[in-house]
């Protein structure tokens, strides 16, 4: 049985190398592609080297994942300080990099529990994160929750940004262009109030 000891420092040169190393190659080539041994030699380490810092793959990808989502966490409360505009919700949200990491970790999840878990975790503090935003640009512009719920006008937003993820990751672009388009252009004109909202 694996013990629970963390082997290998946290804040080591070589182990933060590795998470980088990782994150490319989930990115470049899929999560499978992601083995102690094609790590180790795209890092120049040893796979037992990998296995010194992380006991399982799992735990590897666990702190990819975390690490990522802390500093998209990080960066999507600044930015939303700086401006909280509908448009600039749509712009966190449909972040093409952004979804093809979450893409690819929700395939991982759906075959390994303790990914699920931290990707459930982390996607609700974002969720959350987003769905005040919108609720207070909601608010401020007096658009009432019965004419637009702030939580289905994200999931829209959500859903179309990770659709077209999906569609770009196999080559299928087709109508993207003008999807983003419309939305851009339709949320500029709900922020300039040449929208009207039923009373």
């Amino acid at each position: 049985m694996a013990s629970n000891r963390r082997i290998g420092t946290t804040d080591s040169a070589t182990r933060s190398h590795l998470l980088d190393v990782a994150e490319e190659m989930l990115l470049e080539e899929g999560y499978a592609a992601v083995t102690s041994r094609k790590l180790g030699a795209r890092a120049e380490v040893s796979p037992q080297l990998v296995h010194y810092y992380f006991r399982t793959m799992d735990e590897l990808f666990v702190e990819v994942f975390r690490r990522r989502a802390e500093q998209g966490l990080e960066r999507a409360g600044q930015a939303l300080a700086e401006d909280a505009s509908l448009t600039a919700i749509w712009e966190l949200t449909s972040n093409p990099l952004g979804a093809r990491f979450n893409l690819e970790f929700a395939a991982l999840a759906n075959h390994r529990k303790a990914i699920r878990a931290e990707v459930a975790e982390f996607g609700d503090r974002f969720r959350r994160l987003q769905h005040d935003a919108v609720t207070a640009r909601f608010e401020e512009l007096g658009i009432p929750p019965e004419v637009c719920p702030p939580t289905v006008a994200l999931l829209a937003m959500t859903g179309l940004a990770q659709i077209m993820s999906i569609e770009s990751s196999f080559g299928l672009t087709t109508g993207h262009a003008e999807a983003r388009r419309f939305v851009h252009d339709l949320l500029e004109r709900i922020e300039r109030g040449e929208v009207p909202v039923p009373g």
